[in-house]
């Protein structure tokens, strides 16, 4: 009687394109076993044949040892008879069938392959395009699945005799890497003029393109998912330069150390914040700025903070090398636009901002920004969702019906649910140009190409006016496909429940600048009650006038008036002692007062967004802004870290939904700035007022679980806060992780809802 035996095994998630077949094959061959590997449309598939204890190890091994990069999602297996193979091979990937196989995100440089460009005498010595089954670009220069060489970017780059011998040797870390590349036969660095005359090619371009860059020049470098905008960090003219010519006058700009130890000089680095640093996602990371650190002060005007990254590529830490010091490091592109990538689309939208341009010959597919993170309670949590992480899919509990999700009007992201997991797209941006609009709907053909889905709902954003939910409108009249309404904070609340993957019901206190209501007025700061398929508005912030509509987005000044008048009526617009007041001339006021008593371009709103706003114009902070969130950005920053006050909020009850009456805090706060209190007490107050605030609420609601969402728990005392006294009280807290709480996550939301509508969960 033998004990041989076949084992088949599939495995599930981003398992293509991080060296899972040759890890595979030395296993198998570690443990003399037979069989095959191939890559299918959903993962990867393999049987292995030998002794069944040598089949048992392999089992509780391929799970264990994966490589780094893999994520397994779901690895089943079934005991088969003897088949009598008698070697263990790779086989030729099969594209057929359902295609759900997770396309690996771009992963930052490894160790080995970095080791490699700085070692004269290995032959990728100084090679911009180093990488490996480990490391280097995956999304985007993937045109099709499976993840193949010939459906990617680098198909045009024939294999030189010995990159060849790599990538097909098993043995070897590059055995069918897809990007393989070296001197000889990859791509290749060019500089040229902002016009595309040719400057300098090869490791000439990069040295020549670091020293402008010392010389205070401003270079547009092409990366991974794009191009960036880079300067010398630490030459304020220079910074000063790059913000008149991008425009972009005051909104903070992302830094590029050359290590970590250079960011640890910069920044108050933790053990979590070097891990994520250092991952292979390498995101920009949100971190206290130290005193006296290396960096123009016009990087990032009035922020206690830095965003830090590192190098993420061969190119850009060659770069960094050379240049010996921090650089600024923006997205390329004007504001509201798409991040550029290609050469001559860069040269046309760029031409007047960067000096010089280091580009190369390896096509990008796809737009991908860099991703932001914060730290908090010790974990890394997403505020941009790009490189690194998209296109990896949420996790969800059950088979959902596919469903594309077009997302929000701002931070737009675009989602596809195809059964147990719903793959939501990387940053697109605001939908507020030409440009993001044809993004927005590149990124919409990619998914349905890529994974062969033809939805059975299109979910968008209740308001008619929103370009994403014309798009959606038009696209299921053209395909037949029924429409999925989503109210706006609704879908933030789901979205929350669907990255924890739990079920039942929750309170989603989610607060942000604005939404479309389901009574049609513009809802921020909501209590609602639910799930993800259905809710009910159980409190929200007393409604207040935005006196000329989006001016008053612009001008918190405008906001702090409107709160006076709530609370002290027509008296208010006499009030020349409070900043606000005295911005406005004697006939600005008047007309205020017209807008404010009649409601005339002066529409009702809950936002909590916009209440931060207002509160920080009454303080003397922005009367104008630039920038989302710049005025409660600074008024978060204010506040000082040793106040525990908390002005008072009253919980009105009503024949409907509990309504939070701030005026009282109002009032505290102008009788405080009255006596001279200091700004940083008040901003402490108001922000624990509003912790308390929403304890009671969850008290009254009497929902065990309580989800902290929307865009106004990017302020870090007020999620952390508000997250400890409702702990302190017993409440299961959801915040977010996987996506960001603003609108970045608003697609995963409108997805989750759409499903529940259509399998009646």
């Amino acid at each position: 009687m033998t004990d041989r035996a076949r084992l088949g095994i599939g495995i599930r998630g981003a398992v293509q394109g991080v060296g899972f077949r040759p890890f595979v094959w030395r296993l198998a061959h570690a443990l003399g076993l037979a069989g095959w590997v191939v890559n299918d449309a959903r993962g990867v598939v393999l049987e292995v044949e030998g002794p069944r204890a040598a089949c048992e190890a392999f089992l509780a091994r391929v799970g264990a040892e994966a490589p780094p990069a893999a994520r397994i999602h779901a690895l089943e297996h079934a005991w088969l008879a003897p088949a009598g193979f008698e070697r263990f091979e790779i086989r030729a990937s099969d594209g057929g069938g359902e295609r759900r196989a997770a396309l690996l995100p771009d992963l930052a440089t490894c160790p080995a392959c970095l080791a490699e460009t700085r070692d004269p005498a290995e032959r990728r010595h100084r090679y911009p395009f180093t990488n490996c089954t480990e490391c280097g670009p995956r999304f985007t220069i993937v045109r099709a699945l499976p993840y193949d060489r010939p459906n990617t970017t680098m198909a045009g780059f024939a294999l030189c005799a010995e990159c060849a011998r790599e990538y097909a040797d098993p043995a070897d870390r590059r055995f069918h890497a897809q990007p393989i590349a070296c001197p000889r036969c990859g791509p290749s660095l060019a500089l040229t003029a902002p016009d595309g005359a040719p400057l300098a090619r090869g490791d000439d371009a990069l040295r020549r393109a670091a020293a402008a860059v010392r010389d205070g020049e401003v270079v547009a470098v092409k990366g991974l998912g794009g191009y960036h905008l880079v300067c010398d960090a630490a030459d304020a003219a220079a910074v000063a330069r790059l913000r008149e010519r991008k425009p972009r006058h005051e909104k903070p700009f992302a830094i590029m150390a050359r290590d970590l130890d250079e960011a640890r000089a910069l920044c108050a680095v933790d053990d979590a914040a070097a891990e994520a640093l250092t991952s292979s996602a390498a995101p920009i990371l949100l971190l206290p700025r130290r005193p006296g650190a290396a960096v123009a002060a016009n990087v990032a005007p009035g922020m206690p903070t830095l965003g830090v990254m590192l190098p993420a590529t061969p190119l850009h830490h060659l770069l960094l090398a050379e240049v010996g010091r921090a650089v600024v490091a923006t997205s390329g592109n004007l504001t509201d636009e798409p991040i550029a990538t290609d050469d001559a689309e860069a040269r046309a939208r760029l031409g007047h901002v960067a000096d010089l341009f280091l580009a190369h010959d390896r096509p990008i597919e796809r737009h991908v920004d860099d991703s932001v993170a914060w730290v908090v309670g010790g974990e890394v949590a997403l505020l941009r969702r790009a490189r690194g992480f998209a296109p990896l899919p949420v996790r969800v509990r059950g088979e959902w019906p596919p469903v594309l999700a077009v997302g929000a009007h701002l931070k737009n992201t675009v989602a596809l649910a195809v059964g147990p997991q719903v793959f939501v797209s990387q940053h697109v941006g605001d939908l507020e140009t030409p440009e993001a609009m044809a993004a927005f709907e590149r990124v919409i053909a990619d998914f349905l190409r890529m994974y062969g889905v033809a939805p059975a709902a299109v979910a968008h954003d209740l308001h008619p006016d929103y370009v994403s939910t014309q798009w959606a409108r038009r696209f299921a009249a053209e395909r037949g496909v029924p429409l999925e309404g989503v109210q706006h904070h609704h879908a933030h609340l789901a979205a929350c429940l669907a990255e924890h993957g739990v079920e039942g019901r929750a309170l989603g206190v989610t607060w942000d600048g604005t939404g479309y209501g389901a009574d049609g007025t513009v809802w921020g700061g909501e209590f609602l009650s639910g799930d993800a398929a259905g809710f009910e508005r159980v409190a929200h912030l007393r409604p207040f006038r935005l006196p000329g509509g989006e001016a008053a987005v612009e001008e918190p000044r405008r906001t702090a008036v409107a709160l006076l008048w709530e609370t002290f009526g027509a008296a208010a617009l006499e009030r020349l002692d409070l900043a606000p007041v005295a911005s406005f001339g004697a006939h600005e006021r008047g007309l205020l007062e017209r807008m404010l008593e009649r409601g005339v371009s002066a529409p009702l709103t809950t936002s909590a967004g916009r209440l931060f706003d207002g509160l920080a114009a009454l303080v003397g902070l922005h009367p104008r802004v630039t920038f989302e969130g710049q005025a409660a950005m600074a008024f978060e920053f204010a506040a000082d870290p040793d106040e525990r006050g908390a002005y008072p909020v009253h919980a009105v009850p009503g024949p409907g939904p509990l309504v939070l009456d701030w005026r009282p805090l109002v009032e505290a706060l102008v009788a405080d700035l009255g006596l001279g209190v200091e700004r940083a007490t008040i901003a402490a107050r108001a922000h624990g007022a509003l912790v308390h605030a929403i304890v009671a609420v969850a008290a009254a609601a009497g929902e065990a679980r309580v989800a902290l969402t929307g865009g106004c728990f990017q302020n870090r005392r007020l999620l952390e806060a508000t997250a400890a006294a409702l702990r302190a009280r017993g409440h299961e807290v959801l915040t977010h992780r996987v996506v960001p709480p603003n609108d970045g996550g608003v697609s995963l939301g409108q997805a989750a809802v759409a499903a529940a509508r259509r399998t009646g969960r």
